[in-house]
């Protein structure tokens, strides 16, 4: 097996046909074996069934079943966990990304590549201030935290060489900062335009408070790059933050006390303050333990993140 295409599912039953027709057209031009493995995250129409019916005839597909919705990137990891392929590819099942350019990912892969990510170059045509440049402006964000620059982090057509993405572990919504995990096992990373089709069937699953989901990823990203090994520097840093910032606040009321302008009591500019900076400081770092928390649980225990309802075309369903 040299191939596996992970793709998870989420209510796109309309659309799973016209998509399976494209994969299969393209599989048939590559020159070595190949899997489909989509991950049904638990949907609620009958994207399963719909899966059930077209891999019956379809030996290469292979369809796992979520018991309910996990989210995209446990269901992008159980996909990643099952695959057997040496170069393993994810894309979306909403017809938006075109299984077409797969073979020009794969050839840009054997230049000595270990990842190669999509960028949707003519996206948001006509929408350049409600949505082309909010996404500039969070890729290259994530790009100068991360020192891995790329135009299309949303992107979700990449292929990755199994050897650099198989020991990651996936969590929250960690799937579009895969390449930053590669970069830590020493990947190799490049980027080429790729086609992008609007949503044929169906709504977004997408929300703008993907935008404080990204943000919030990203932070976490951030301090496991640079501080998981020393956090007292994160902890210690935030805290000497928020204890100059009571310090100027004190200092501020204080001013105000010996020119006689207010007493202490006569503002209430340094209680919303210090309330407002312990709050803050104290989510902030409770959500970073948590994160470290679960990690631990799941690692620790071998508990696998996500529980599969059933598995179709698999080896181990095979009769002996």
């Amino acid at each position: 097996m040299h191939l596996s295409v992970v793709i998870p599912v989420y209510n796109e039953a309309l659309g799973l046909p016209e998509l399976v027709e494209r994969l299969e057209s393209v599989l048939n031009t590559l020159p070595y074996k190949a899997e489909v493995i989509f991950v049904d995250d638990g949907s609620r129409d009958d994207s399963g069934k719909v899966l059930a019916e077209l891999a019956q005839t379809r030996p290469w597909m292979r369809v796992l079943v979520l018991r309910r919705n996990y989210g995209q990137t446990l269901a992008i990891q159980m996909g990643i966990h099952h695959a057997q392929g040496d170069v393993i590819v994810l894309m979306d099942s909403d017809l938006e990304n075109d299984p077409a350019d797969i073979p020009r990912i794969l050839a840009k892969l054997e230049e000595g590549y270990d990842v190669v990510s999509g960028w949707r170059k003519d996206r948001w045509k006509g929408q350049f201030f409600t949505r082309k440049l909010p996404s500039v402006l969070a890729n290259a964000l994530i790009s100068r935290l991360s020192g891995v620059h790329l135009h299309d982090y949303g992107c979700t057509l990449k292929a990755y060489k199994r050897e650099v993405i198989a020991p990651v572990r996936l969590y929250g919504r960690m799937h579009r900062f895969i390449p930053i995990y590669a970069k830590w096992e020493g990947g190799r990373i490049s980027e080429i335009p790729v086609s992008y089709h609007p949503r044929k069937y169906g709504r977004s699953n997408y929300g703008m408070m993907r935008i404080v989901s990204v943000l919030l990823d990203l932070v976490l990203i951030v301090f496991l790059d640079r501080y998981l090994q020393r956090p007292i520097q994160f902890f210690g840093g935030v805290g000497l933050i928020s204890m100059l910032m009571g310090m100027g606040t004190f200092g501020w009321a204080l001013y105000y006390k010996l020119t006689g302008q207010k007493d202490f009591i006569a503002t209430p500019l340094p209680i919303f303050t210090a309330l407002f900076i312990s709050v803050g400081v104290v989510l902030l770092l409770i959500g970073v333990l948590a994160e470290l928390l679960v990690r631990v649980y799941y690692e620790s225990t071998n508990r696998p993140p996500a529980q599969i309802k059933r598995k179709i075309n698999f080896q181990e369903e095979t009769p002996a």
